[in-house]
């Protein structure tokens, strides 16, 4: 009974990190869909883009959340190819 109670646990310990996991990389890649829509908008509006973040802490957490980004992009595009097969 008890192990039973245990695995339960771990079940939804495992199901709530995998849900975290997703809801986070779909907000990712969606923040990463809305500010390239506005970049071409200022592009074709001003004919250039010009970004500058002076500020390290931002920056790093820009780049820590690209990097996360790109590795849930590719496992998701890599379990979509599995299940085609």
């Amino acid at each position: 009974m008890l192990f039973a109670i245990i695995m339960t646990a771990e079940t939804r310990q495992d199901h709530r990190a995998q849900v975290l996991f997703h809801v986070l990389g779909l907000s990712c890649l969606g923040g990463a869909i809305f500010l390239q829509v506005l970049v071409f908008t200022d592009i074709l509006t001003n004919g250039y883009f010009m970004a500058v973040e002076r500020n390290p802490t931002i920056l790093s957490f820009e780049v820590l959340l690209t990097a996360f980004s790109l590795i849930y992009f590719v496992y998701i595009y890599q379990r979509f190819i599995r299940s085609i097969r």
